[in-house]
């Protein structure tokens, strides 16, 4: 639970992009303050100092403490103030209980003064963010938004290449993420274009960028050239249909944004190793650069979260009953809580099937019980999230341990 303190009024913020409305109320409820603020260090620090100056202790609660609530918090931070953070879906549920249909953000910063007043358990910390994390989660967010581009931008090209000829979707589609392909649509986007740049010569060109599959790959392009022999209606003329013009393009995008997230990789990859947790969290399987990247964005030094169960349903991973009279329908995955933490941890998980002995045996042991693969693999994140709990609490290295075995040796 939030430790609120000897806190003399409770500030709800209802953070906006040029201005911000607050809410006072001490712990008796009473309202003393109730004004819009705008988005101005001068202004925002005149406020704070005022309440300080009256009340003593102040606690500043915002529901979006970045981007558009940095400043207020920082400038409450710097004259004294205590910060927290109410989660957007806390509040939304909070303001349900009120009465009135309306949104306003008068409302919502009373909403949240009161939630913090009367709720604190529905509270997070706000610690000061070392340097190394704030430009970490400037980083992940601009990476993650880069992994959107990509994913529309391959799904656009493998889009085109199914509508033109499937055989060679099937070969070059799975393979975008890789830079030979890319270059190779660049330059040679259609079918008719593949063919007259010839196999030998191809083969030439892409081997500096993919020496182990050249071969391979330009075999098995000609190979799907030669599946299908007719020309679908909509290519247009060899050299300037729409093959040729729109799927250079496309690659040609799709190739930028890859360099631009192997280049904010190594970014990535060098703060990280300036933080003293990084080699805690990377030495548990699965975990990488991006993911631990992720974990100190979103979890920090856990120090937030008094036990690992409080963690689990913060990333949205502990299971919920559902149960009305006698009919109850089994443990199901919450719908809410922290997404990015969600992915993340989801995604450890299943590349660690494929590293981890104990964690494998753990999945098979889960699907023979007759849980679905993603039922599985987020009954193993949730145990994974215990570990790393443990983990960051004692400020220890992930330790192997040999899988149960059903049966005991003689």
């Amino acid at each position: 639970m939030f430790d609120i303190g000897n806190a003399g009024v409770f500030l709800g913020m209802d953070v906006g992009r040029s201005a911000h409305h607050g809410h006072g109320l001490t712990p008796a409820g009473k309202k003393v303050f109730d004004k819009a603020m705008p988005d101005s260090e001068p202004k925002l620090r005149a406020v704070f100092d005022k309440l300080v100056a009256r009340f003593g202790i102040v606690l500043v609660i915002v529901d979006q403490p970045a981007s558009i609530g940095a400043l207020p918090l920082t400038v409450a931070r710097d004259t004294g103030c205590k910060v927290a953070y109410l989660p957007g879906l806390a509040m939304r549920r909070i303001a349900d209980l009120y009465p009135g249909e309306a949104k306003t953000d008068a409302k919502d910063a009373a909403v949240i003064a009161d939630a913090a007043r009367t709720m604190p358990h529905t509270l997070r910390s706000l610690e000061l963010t070392d340097e190394i994390t704030a430009e970490l989660a400037e980083l992940v967010g601009f990476d993650q938004d880069l992994a959107a581009e990509a994913a529309r931008t391959s799904i656009r090209v493998r889009g085109l290449l199914t509508q033109f000829h499937p055989s060679l979707e099937r070969v070059l589609g799975p393979r975008l993420a890789h830079q030979a392909v890319t270059w190779l649509l660049e330059r040679h986007g259609s079918p008719a274009a593949l063919r007259k740049a010839g196999r030998r010569r191809l083969v030439e060109v892409i081997r500096p960028k993919a020496p182990r599959m050249a071969q391979r790959l330009i075999d098995d392009v000609f190979d799907a050239l030669d599946e299908q022999t007719v020309i679908v209606p909509g290519t247009g003329t060899p050299g300037t249909g729409t093959p040729d013009i729109v799927i250079p393009s496309l690659a040609r995008s799709l190739g930028a944004v890859h360099e631009q997230r192997r280049a904010l990789e190594a970014q990535i990859n060098t703060l990280l190793e300036a933080h003293p947790l990084s080699p805690v969290l990377t030495s548990m399987p699965g975990i990488g650069v991006r993911t631990a990247a992720v974990l100190l964005v979103t979890v920090g030094d856990g120090s937030s979260f008094p036990t690992a169960a409080h963690l689990a349903s913060y990333a949205g991973l502990a299971p919920a009953t559902r149960q009305s009279g006698t009919s109850i329908h089994g443990e199901h995955a919450p719908r809410g809580g922290n997404r990015q933490l969600k992915r993340a941890m989801f995604l450890s998980a299943f590349a660690c099937t494929n590293a981890d002995t104990a964690s494998r045996t753990y999945y098979d042991r889960q699907r023979a019980r007759g849980k679905t693969h993603t039922q599985a693999l987020l009954r193993l994140a949730r145990q994974r999230i215990s570990v790393l709990f443990a983990m960051l609490r004692d400020g220890t290295f992930h330790e192997a341990r040999q899988p149960r075995t059903a049966t005991l040796t003689a």
